[in-house]
């Protein structure tokens, strides 16, 4: 909502031809507690003043020499090309009143003035002008904090992904269908995994050389969409020896909470585990 003193410290620019109408008009407004109060008997000097200054409200005569209330307004709308048009037209012909509605005013009060009519329709006009600015000037807010909060999310996933690729021998993504959409590293030497032509797929895991029930568990986390923390999971390799390989991920949903993939970090941990069994000492 808007304070009183809102309304009153709006500024309102009269246009009219006759002096006598201008005063009129200017006394009324005063009376009222109005504080920002201009005018100009000169049709052409419109748009000038109002670039410069950007009226909350423009009272405008449409019976003019030289340009009348209608060709101001076509001019107004090049300058408010995608505003909101702050005019008032004053007319003393009734056929007039949808013309000038159509042409963009946004209300109209009728000669010989009725002061308590304009008085109610200035106040009601000036009220919706400055909300319809609030909101702009809201909306505007609104985007830039989005558009702020979205670098800065871009640059901390940046950061992420950087520091990931430094502690890890792998950073991968893959899609909803376990498709791999980013991969750091030497992720399908590692794995063992024979890469296609398309970029980012690849073929399946070999069968017979991966700990079955190893990667029954983590089949089965994947499944339900959970996050694994440094889950190691061993193959056999071709000439009999073992290789460990630790990961770990988490899901990605969507805005609307669909999941969407998984990304995370894996690395070999084969000697530390090779080394890690050394020390275990067998009682004689």
């Amino acid at each position: 909502m808007l304070e009183l003193s809102e309304i009153l410290n709006a500024s309102i620019l009269i246009v009219d031809d006759q002096e006598a109408n201008v005063m009129l008009l200017e006394q009324m407004l005063r009376n009222e507690g109005y504080t920002h109060i201009a005018s100009t008997m000169d049709p052409c000097a419109v748009c000038s003043l109002h670039s410069t200054h950007r009226y909350d409200l423009i009272l405008l005569d449409l019976q003019m020499p030289e340009m009348d209330g209608f060709e101001v307004m076509e001019r107004l709308k090049e300058i408010e090309s995608d505003s909101y048009l702050p005019v008032l037209v004053i007319t003393a012909q009734p056929g007039h009143k949808l013309r000038a509605l159509k042409a963009g005013a946004k209300d109209f009060v009728s000669k010989p003035f009725d002061l308590v009519e304009v008085q109610t329709r200035i106040h009601n006009m000036l009220e919706v002008r400055l909300l319809y600015r609030k909101l702009d000037n809201y909306n505007k807010a609104l985007e830039t904090a989005v558009q702020e909060r979205t670098a800065e999310l871009r640059e901390s996933e940046a950061r992420f992904k950087s520091f990931t690729e430094l502690s890890s021998d792998w950073y991968w993504e893959q899609d909803a269908t376990g498709k791999f959409t980013t991969v750091s590293g030497p992720v399908f030497e590692m794995l063992g995994i024979e890469q296609v032509a398309e970029p980012g797929a690849a073929g399946a895991l070999p069968e017979g050389r991966w700990n079955a029930a190893e990667r029954a568990r983590l089949d089965a986390i994947i499944a339900t969409r959970q996050p694994f923390l440094e889950f190691i999971y061993s193959r056999t390799n071709t000439d009999g020896t073992m290789q460990y390989l630790q990961v770990s991920g988490e899901p990605k949903f969507d805005s609307a909470s669909r999941f969407i993939g998984y990304r995370g970090i894996g690395m070999d941990v084969t000697e530390r585990i090779r080394l890690d069994r050394k020390d275990i000492t067998v009682p004689a």
